[in-house]
């Protein structure tokens, strides 16, 4: 079991089902992977960092996804004492030699500019033709269990990137990513279908069958 949270911090009780924190302050990362959870069958509740006041700001240091996953999930759950989850995940460009990749949050400069990043990847793909605008989205998803176990998952979805942004729903680049085999931007899909495709989708579904073996 979860060795138990220290008595300075706060955070949401709960009983019977697993206590998960997502180490994250975005609220839309947070929503999809409840939903993944409970389409999973997962018994789970879930936090994100904002309900966890002083929780430590991660530098995301590492070089991959993978070890930026690790990073956060690690530290995260050293400091609520909580089996906690994080992902490094972005938009990797074929003509942009794989770029933004791990930049992918703050390619314009600040991080979580999700408007910015994307208008700076249009404009760097403004002369591109559309057989050569191949991309893919890539998550790394990372479960630490404290003073335990770890494991990394990864998920991957293929397609290629619109000339201008197409719908309202999801975050990030999702307004120009369309994903091989569709006519829909992972932005003009409903959250249940992009869910089933998406690279978090994938890799957190991954994790969902880790959680089920957790001592």
């Amino acid at each position: 079991m979860p060795a138990p949270r220290p008595a300075s911090q706060t955070g949401p009780e709960t009983t019977g089902a697993l206590s998960l924190v997502l180490a994250t302050h975005n609220a839309h990362k947070v929503i999809e992977l409840r939903r993944i959870l409970a389409a999973a069958g997962v018994q789970a509740s879930l936090s994100g960092l904002d309900e966890f006041p002083g929780a430590p700001d991660v530098a995301e240091t590492g070089l991959t996804f993978a070890e930026n996953a690790l990073l956060k999930a690690r530290a995260i759950a050293a400091f609520t004492g909580l089996l906690s989850i994080a992902d490094d995940s972005g938009l990797c460009v074929d003509v942009l030699g794989g770029m933004p990749g791990i930049f992918s949050a703050r390619w314009s400069g600040r991080h979580g500019d999700d408007a910015a990043n994307l208008a700076l990847v249009l404009a760097q793909l403004s002369d591109i033709a559309d057989p050569h605008r191949r991309a893919q989205f890539f998550c790394a998803a990372a479960l630490a269990v404290p003073g335990g176990r770890e494991q990394v998952v990864e998920g991957r979805l293929e397609g290629k990137l619109v000339d201008k942004p197409r719908g309202t729903g999801g975050f990030g680049y999702d307004p120009i990513f369309l994903p091989d085999g569709y006519a829909q931007t992972t932005a003009e899909m409903t959250s249940e279908a992009k869910d089933a495709i998406s690279h978090r989708g994938r890799a957190f579904r991954a994790l969902a069958a880790a959680l089920g073996r957790v001592p």
